[in-house]
């Protein structure tokens, strides 16, 4: 079964993270040629407020988490399912958390009250400080150590950017840029979003050595999140449903998995562990 790509609009809004009352799901997940079998399926956060952009870090994952009306970097502990909270309260909100490069501490997206929105790296007691100090980062993925792939405000849109971290050199790549960003498995090889004259977002991917862009597909309407399952298969979420995009197959995003038994609906973010073992998704529960 294919999803449909109907007529309709998506607006790139300038309210980045607005907060739905969203969960995150966790299951363990079997790829084959068929397609995915989902098991052990459950709710982590459950939790009211919002609980959204899950990230894989070795035997935990990290997520943004509402904590006394307040969004900071939990942990849950894959083995334990004890749930930790990773940074030390600021006047902020902390926002897609991801494990840093040097494997010891974390980074994050703070918004300030002030409206100030800059990248952070935590250590491991949860001291905070600034990364990219003049730079609006609102979406990245880093591909090395001195390398960082993000989407950034810039007026009334998004803009993606190429920074060095070493140097601190930014360099602009396009604009109107989305949400997800990822590194290709197996590969040296990124993929981000744009978009597109019709309001949708196309997925493309980014030669990290001689900077050329390559169009991948286009995402359904109305859908901004996909994660790479392999280097040849993505994986997102509508509704209640999971589908599979491989890109040898016929150019359509086929049903994977119906998750309507599990209650939850509006699926967004989804991302999975590096053995491709686990699967986190953030999305509505249905009481």
């Amino acid at each position: 079964m294919s999803l449909r790509l109907s007529l309709g609009l998506v607006i790139l809004s300038t309210t980045l993270f607005a907060q739905p009352d969203t969960d995150i799901f966790l299951m363990d997940i079997t790829t084959s040629d068929q397609g995915i079998k989902i098991s052990n399926f459950s709710n982590i956060s459950n939790n009211p407020g919002y609980d959204s952009q899950p990230s894989f870090a070795d035997e935990t994952l990290l997520y943004a988490g509402t904590v006394d009306n307040q969004t900071e970097i939990l942990a849950y502990q894959l083995n334990t399912g004890t749930i930790t909270q990773m940074n030390k309260a600021t006047s902020g909100g902390e926002y897609s958390p991801q494990l840093a490069l040097d494997g010891e501490g974390i980074t994050a997206v703070r918004l300030d009250t002030t409206g100030l929105q800059r990248l952070y790296y935590y250590n491991k007691t949860g001291e905070s400080s600034r990364m990219l100090k003049e730079l609006q980062v609102a979406y990245y993925t880093f591909n090395d150590k001195n390398t960082m792939l993000a989407s950034v405000l810039s007026d009334d849109r998004l803009d993606l950017v190429l920074a060095d971290l070493k140097i601190e050199k930014i360099d602009t790549i396009l604009q109107n840029s989305g949400r997800s960003i990822h590194n290709i498995p197996n590969s040296h090889a990124m993929s981000y979003t744009l978009l597109n004259e019709d309001g949708n977002y196309d997925i493309y991917q980014l030669d990290m050595a001689t900077r050329e862009s390559f169009f991948i597909t286009e995402l359904p309407i109305g859908n901004q999140d996909y994660c790479w399952l392999s280097d040849s298969k993505l994986l997102l979420g509508s509704n209640d449903k999971l589908f599979l995009y491989d890109l040898f197959g016929n150019g359509d995003w086929k049903l994977a998995a119906d998750l309507s038994i599990y209650k939850l609906n509006n699926i967004t973010r989804v991302t999975v562990n590096k053995e491709g073992t686990k699967l986190a998704i953030a999305a509505e529960a249905i009481q």
